[in-house]
């Protein structure tokens, strides 16, 4: 079960726009990880809005935004372009990272839960979302990122 201090387990993913990225390759920055269950669904695309919407606010901390799910390429790419989002989506069709962060616990899940995980610029975990409200979410985070515990 990963924790709060833990070091944040590595991944190499594709994305939506069939690039590599991997967690290494984001140091220097935080990075909020969020899973979601399926590109295009309501609730998906409320939260993906709404990060998108607060986009700036997230650059001003230095937080670099990654979904994760276990969409294909093709799946997230069209998620992605209708929204107009500008960050990347893992497809973890694979289950590989949803796994190392406790998005599902059985390699055939059919969907990750909603979680968000937010990693610090050194790659270890500075808190773990495992209640989210799609609704809200982004604004949570930033809230925290405002007055942090």
């Amino acid at each position: 079960m990963l924790e709060v201090g833990d070091n944040a387990p590595e991944f190499t993913q594709l994305t939506h726009q069939g690039k590599s990225v991997s967690l290494a390759d984001l140091r220097g920055q935080k990075v909020l990880l969020w899973f979601f269950p399926e590109a295009g669904s309501p609730g998906c695309t409320t939260e993906a809005k709404s990060f998108q919407e607060h986009r700036p606010y997230f650059d001003e901390n230095n937080v670099m935004l990654v979904g994760a799910s276990f969409d294909t390429i093709e799946e997230n790419a069209a998620f992605a372009q209708k929204l107009g989002l500008d960050f990347p989506l893992l497809c973890d069709t694979s289950r590989i990272v949803a796994l190392a962060y406790g998005a599902c616990d059985d390699p055939k899940a059919r969907y990750p839960e909603r979680i968000s995980v937010l990693i610090d610029e050194q790659g270890r975990v500075m808190r773990i979302y495992d209640r989210v409200d799609p609704r809200d979410h982004a604004a949570r985070v930033l809230a925290d990122l405002i007055d942090p515990l």
